[in-house]
């Protein structure tokens, strides 16, 4: 009976606090009420990704994964000012590469998965977000090292014989083959843009090693177009950076009309509601 009448006096008071007129007592309500909406937002999020009271998003600061003659928008893509959800990745076999063209793991208009890493590990640089291209297996045996990428048919190639995978970014400026020296297995990496990134990372500059999937912070999933430009702005503001200057155009469009509408929705609400109220 004490547990019954605990339950019932907590219920009136929830009850009382809930359906009170006292205006302290309905901003605290209100206040709650934020609180909650967020909290239930992020669970959903932390159980999507698996990332637990990390960051389940990114904001995307380059245009490394742009593609040409995008429509005007940019949806579908990854673009400067996007946002994407970033799903856990715990070991090889959650990623998907663009060498094996499973047409069931097709994200942002190719194939395989698009992850974001640390370059060499390194826990002090900005992440890099970029596509999944082929895995490199390297082999030792003795004093020789070899180089094995299905995708491209090198099996057990010496380390001292150049490499040429055009398809996959490994290829020298001159579009010849090219001396890798690779000490590790793991993903070979490329941004979608041709022109910004011809090469793959491993050979433009951008990381010295492979990914490993330990270096994985996740993989990029869904797409939340332009709303990153904010984030990016305060950023910006407090970092001294410029990467606002890499949104395109009509993305910074589309955002500025999607916040006009936003704030006009409760406006037009509030008016209609007030001319209700005088007609009656």
């Amino acid at each position: 009976m004490n547990v019954k009448n605990s339950f019932q006096n907590y219920k009136k008071m929830f009850l009382r606090f809930w359906h009170s007129d006292d205006s302290k007592i309905s901003v605290i309500r209100d206040i709650f009420v934020a609180f909650l909406i967020v909290f239930i937002i992020l669970l959903a999020l932390w159980t999507y990704t698996g990332q637990w009271f990390g960051a389940p998003m990114v904001a995307i600061e380059s245009g490394s994964m742009m593609h040409l003659d995008e429509p005007f928008g940019r949806l579908g893509t990854i673009d400067a000012g996007d946002m994407v959800l970033l799903v856990k990745v715990d070991s090889k076999n959650d990623v998907v590469t663009y060498g094996s063209q499973d047409g069931n793991n097709r994200y942002y208009g190719k194939f395989g998965d698009v992850i974001i890493y640390k370059p060499d590990g390194n826990e002090n640089r900005d992440q890099i977000i970029h596509r999944a291209m082929c895995w490199v297996e390297v082999n030792y045996y003795g004093s020789e090292k070899t180089y094995t990428i299905e995708e491209c048919g090198v099996i057990n190639q010496s380390a001292d014989q150049p490499l040429y995978c055009p398809d996959f970014g490994i290829f020298s400026a001159s579009n010849n083959p090219i001396n890798v020296d690779w000490s590790h297995s793991g993903f070979i990496t490329k941004g979608d843009n041709p022109q910004s990134n011809p090469t793959c990372d491993q050979i433009g500059g951008i990381t010295n090693e492979p990914v490993k999937p330990e270096w994985i912070s996740g993989k990029a999933r869904l797409e939340l177009p332009w709303i990153g430009t904010i984030n990016l702005l305060f950023n910006d503001i407090f970092s001294g950076k410029n990467t606002v200057s890499n949104v395109p155009e009509d993305s910074i469009i589309c955002l500025v009309v999607l916040i006009a509408f936003l704030i006009s929705v409760p406006i037009i609400l509030d008016i209609v509601s007030y001319y209700k109220e005088k007609k009656q």
